[in-house]
């Protein structure tokens, strides 16, 4: 059973913003669509670089680099140069809480 890792409070990531969190050794972005939250890796799977500051359309993030487009949802490649989705990790909301997959169970 996977545990949980407090990451952030809802109230701090309204829609249209996101966060990027340090958890072991692994940089992880969450992000608020629409009301819905959502974590991935902070990593592009084309070239390593950072992917949470890309420009976000819809459900869509940009890479900064190389516009290798991801889905939010799920990590799936949405255009190259990528070929390999990004990961992405569960979240959990108990009240104000945000909590995302602990980093042992990745």
């Amino acid at each position: 059973m996977s545990e949980f890792v407090k990451v952030a409070n809802l109230s701090e990531l309204t829609p249209g913003t996101r966060k990027m969190v340090e958890l072991d050794e692994v940089t992880v972005a969450i992000f608020n669509v629409n009301g819905q939250v959502y974590c991935i890796e902070d990593i592009c799977t084309h070239d390593g670089g950072p992917l949470a500051d890309g420009d976000i359309d819809g459900y869509s993030i940009a890479c900064p680099r190389h516009g290798a487009l991801f889905d939010l949802r799920d990590g799936q490649v949405l255009s190259m140069p990528a070929v390999v989705p990004v990961p992405t990790y569960r979240v959990k909301i108990e009240g104000d809480d945000i909590f995302v997959e602990s980093p042992d169970d990745w």
